[in-house]
């Protein structure tokens, strides 16, 4: 799909209740969403014609929404079956789900309590975050600048737009370096996650991870993290300091777009891809795969 804009897929998207034209899901310029971050959104995967986790996504979006003062005008089974609906009307198994709710544009300022509250569902084909050649060596990640601010000063519990304005400056500026990522560090200097994915460290056959206490705590990584404890490895969520990356083995990052990637190098660390990576790879993408009985009741 390199090269193609996004605004030029075929295909349709649910918006407001009805199917239109990919062309013309539009919004208007003076959108509250565009000004003032006033959007939500989910990103989540279809495995072979089914949603991985949509119940627990769209409980989230309408999470979301609550912890920045609106609520979206749509049922958790409205949203589900529009969801499904888009895998139908684009002929789609395998794919990439994005619903993103947002204020609209009756009034411009920061206050807009009338504004009505708008919904799309887009999905389409989008591969694995990484290649299988950077999956497979381990992607190389740079340290952010910026880093995940304090919780009482931004709503990091919501997956709201706003707060990916610093990722996107981060991830840039490792891409102009020749990373694919970024690690961003929470407001006292402890390793927080990446731009857009949760992140686990192993060492002696324990797995460790962050505290998800000023980051969203993913539902990707609450799998991963199940996953590997219904093996029997240890997990241990905890607050994690950078130079503690000198003595971990190895690193992978989790997400729904990531999915389970392993991580060869961050900054001046460097981590070799083993067992435990290998084995939550294989355990996560078994798990998203639909069950016999579901193909045969979806058939």
């Amino acid at each position: 799909m390199a090269g193609i804009s996004f605004d030029q897929l075929e295909g349709s998207i649910w918006l407001d209740g009805k199917i239109v034209p990919w062309s013309e899901a539009k919004m208007h310029v003076l959108t509250h969403g565009l000004h003032y971050g006033s959007s939500v959104f989910e990103g989540q995967r279809a495995y072979g014609g089914e949603i991985f986790k949509l119940e627990e996504h769209t409980k989230r979006l309408h999470e979301s929404a609550e912890v920045l003062g609106f609520t979206i005008p749509w049922s958790d089974e409205q949203i589900n079956d529009a969801c499904r609906q888009m895998l139908v009307e684009n002929n789609l198994k395998d794919a990439y789900l994005r619903p993103v709710a947002w204020r609209g544009s009756e009034m411009m300022g920061v206050s807009a309590q009338a504004n009505t509250i708008h919904l799309a569902i887009a999905a389409w084909d989008w591969p694995s975050y990484y290649s299988p050649e950077e999956r497979l060596k381990g992607i190389r990640m740079d340290m952010a600048e910026y880093r995940r601010p304090d919780p009482s000063t931004a709503p990091f519990k919501s997956k709201a737009a706003g707060l990916y304005m610093i990722c996107t400056i981060s991830k840039h500026a490792a891409e102009a370096k020749g990373y694919s990522d970024a690690l961003m560090l929470d407001w006292q200097g402890r390793i927080a996650e990446a731009t857009s994915a949760n992140v686990f460290f192993v060492q002696d056959g324990a797995i460790h991870t962050p505290l998800a206490d000023c980051f969203l705590d993913g539902i990707t990584r609450r799998t991963v993290i199940d996953l590997a404890r219904a093996r029997g490895i240890e997990v241990i969520e905890r607050r994690i300091m950078p130079e503690e990356m000198e003595v971990f083995e190895e690193c992978f990052l989790t997400g729904s777009a990531a999915e389970v990637t392993p991580v060869s190098e961050i900054g001046p660390y460097s981590f070799a891809p083993g067992n435990i990576c290998k084995l939550m790879i294989e355990d996560y993408m078994a798990a998203v795969q639909p069950s016999a009985e579901k193909m045969l009741i979806a058939s």
